[in-house]
């Protein structure tokens, strides 16, 4: 997954969810924030940012922050739709008959159906930007919607599909990603049970490009 144009900041502030304050070539802009998760251990005054350039001249923002430095680690891709993305490329490598994103099943929409022969897959993604101490922690925040999904992909296991929860790591270095059970214990026991289920929990780990972000390998959880 490539980005049209990518321009160098320095993070300032986030006033809200959705701006963030950005010094730009010695001014401050005020930048589209591509997640509305908290990203406090990233968003820290001072710190080094990439923003994607928009093309459309009519938009309020002419940035969107995509990217992020921790001291310690490295790149940070912090773009919420950048895992579905990313997912989406890689699945076409994967020799399914069929791929179609945005399934309905249940109560909910699912990111990825597949087949390959009469088999018929589910694919959920989660995007992980949280890093503590080397390992890989989801959520960051509480997603009720999270939860949804793993008891879906649970009950859709129980008929027959084969299903997985993909957690892309969207930074080098990390290998795994634990439920973030501080944040969210419901979330630490709907894997478990989904696990048990016979729901598959993949790793992948990504390249973080200055303009990009790409899958290079596949664990199992």
């Amino acid at each position: 997954m490539k980005y049209r144009e990518i321009a160098d900041g320095i993070f300032v502030d986030r006033p809200n969810r959705f701006i963030a304050h950005v010094e730009v070539n010695g001014a401050v802009e005020t930048v589209h924030v591509k997640n509305t998760g908290r990203c406090r251990e990233l968003l820290l005054p001072g710190t080094a940012v990439r923003l994607e350039v928009s093309d459309n001249p009519k938009r309020k923002t002419k940035y969107d922050l995509v990217a992020v430095h921790k001291q310690g680690l490295g790149w940070v891709n912090m773009d919420s739709q950048a895992p579905n993305k990313v997912v989406g490329e890689w699945l076409s490598k994967q020799e399914f008959d069929l791929v179609r994103p945005e399934f309905a099943y249940g109560k909910s929409r699912i990111d990825f159906y597949m087949e390959k022969g009469e088999q018929k897959y589910l694919l959920e993604v989660k995007g992980c930007t949280l890093e503590v101490d080397g390992i890989g922690y989801f959520p960051d925040a509480p997603t009720e919607r999270g939860v949804k999904h793993l008891h879906e992909l649970a009950q859709a296991q129980r008929k027959g599909y084969q299903c997985a929860v993909a957690f892309v790591i969207q930074m080098e270095g990390i290998t795994e990603v634990r439920p973030n059970v501080s944040t969210q214990p419901e979330f630490g026991t709907a894997l478990a049970e989904a696990k048990a289920a016979g729901v598959q929990v993949l790793f992948l780990l990504c390249h973080v490009g200055r303009d990009s972000l790409e899958i290079v390998e596949q664990r199992e959880g």
